[in-house]
């Protein structure tokens, strides 16, 4: 048995293990072994009942609010458990400080982060709070209501609806951030070289609607990564990374990025793959295991996962991250997915990043493409290859996962 971030060993009671309990208070949920030394040995304590009265009188004198705890004795080694859940009335104090855990460690939270401590006890969220700029224009989110809700004029009613401005006739964060310009660090891209010390493109989409800045992104991201061939007297449209999975990762990076930070979401574009790094860890209450299953529980700004949610930039309130992985479906590479503390990172690498095809391989695919499905024989009567030929390409393109292969015998089928 060894600590980790929601266990923490004790051989002996030093009031350092206050600001544990203030950690999963604040951050979830956790326990604490008193009897067990820092290598995960049971070492027992003497008087365990007494212990957990010592327990409760600290935890009761030293924590505000005081969380929500249990403590068990298992006798058989007369080891303490106690056992912290996480609490709704954030921040959980000791001395006047915020605590949270890094790793098996137990640290004091920053300035910014005991700010959002106390937003979550207050039922708050940051896009919900009084901009500090008021004077705001929506042409930008004037236009795309016209075109996706058929609104003709934007009007202060509809900005209330969308709970973008108060009663008092304030706007928050979240109307900022929307609006034609504001004053937050937003989306910045640069594109490299094969050598990453050499920046080729660079800019810096801040300052304006973070609705401009999605749909500018996506227009750096299509002329770099979906490309247009002519084969034959054909022209074919080839995504080199997804179209649909950057656009889920830049739109839950806007969603579910920290705004209370001054730090952009950074797009990197390389040769072989983007990567997209949103600011801020998960939120608290979302755990690793939620986030890659695509469940949020906790929106961080559901104002704007709201907005981007009716203008159909999104389907769901989730991390899009199902969908990610699904567009690389039978591909040669798969997507990746770092979360940090501070960060979280999507990684798209190319789809066929190192299976190349030949142009008959292509020629088939185009006429896949064109006819949906289509037989072996159908293939040979239109191709003008022989059949062992075309059998010979379709296994081989079945095995670079460029195709697939529909049912059985002689009612075989292929497809794209």
């Amino acid at each position: 048995m060894k600590e980790a971030r929601d266990l923490e060993f004790k051989e002996k009671i030093s009031n350092s293990f206050l600001k544990t309990v203030s950690a999963f208070a604040n951050y979830g949920e956790g326990r604490i072994l008193f009897g067990v030394d820092d290598n995960g040995n049971a070492v027992g304590m003497e008087n365990p009942q007494q212990v957990c009265m010592d327990l409760e009188n600290k935890i009761n004198d030293s924590i505000t609010p005081c969380p929500n705890y249990t403590l068990e004795i298992e006798n058989n080694k007369k080891i303490v458990v106690l056992k912290v859940k996480e609490g709704l009335d954030k921040p959980y104090l000791y001395r006047g400080k915020a605590y949270r855990r890094n790793d098996t460690a137990t640290i004091e939270v920053d300035r910014v982060e005991l700010n959002r401590l106390t937003l979550l006890g207050l039922g708050r969220y940051y896009d919900e709070l009084s901009a500090q700029k008021q004077d705001l224009q929506f042409t930008v989110l004037e236009k795309e209501l016209q075109e996706k809700l058929g609104i003709k004029k934007i009007s202060p009613d509809i900005l209330k609806t969308l709970n973008l401005l108060a009663d008092n006739g304030s706007y928050n964060n979240a109307a900022e951030l929307l609006a034609d310009e504001n004053q937050f660090a937003g989306v910045d891209i640069a594109r490299f070289g094969k050598d990453s010390d050499v920046i080729l493109e660079r800019e810096n989409l801040s300052g304006k609607s973070i609705l401009s800045q999605f749909v500018d992104a996506i227009k750096i991201f299509k002329r770099n990564y979906i490309q247009e061939r002519i084969l034959g007297s054909e022209r074919i449209t080839e995504e080199t990374i997804p179209e649909k999975a950057f656009r889920e990762a830049l739109a839950n990076a806007l969603i579910h990025r920290t705004w209370d930070v001054r730090a952009a979401i950074r797009i990197a574009m390389y040769f072989d793959r983007v990567e997209v790094v949103s600011p801020g860890g998960l939120p608290v209450g979302v755990s690793y295991k939620e986030y890659m299953a695509g469940y949020v529980s906790v929106l961080r700004n559901p104002i704007i996962a709201n907005v981007f949610f009716r203008l159909n930039f999104v389907e769901t309130f989730g991390t899009g991250i199902r969908r990610i992985i699904d567009t690389y479906r039978g591909a040669a590479a798969e997507p990746k997915f770092q979360v940090s503390d501070n960060a979280i990172v999507v990684i798209l690498p190319l789809l066929e990043a190192d299976i190349a095809v030949n142009e008959d391989e292509e020629r088939i695919m185009l006429l896949l493409q064109k006819y949906n499905t289509m037989s072996s024989s159908d293939i040979v009567g239109i191709s003008g290859y022989n059949k062992a030929k075309v059998i010979r390409m379709l296994n081989s393109l079945l095995e670079k996962n460029k195709i697939k292969k529909i049912g059985v015998g002689r009612g075989t089928r292929y497809g794209v």
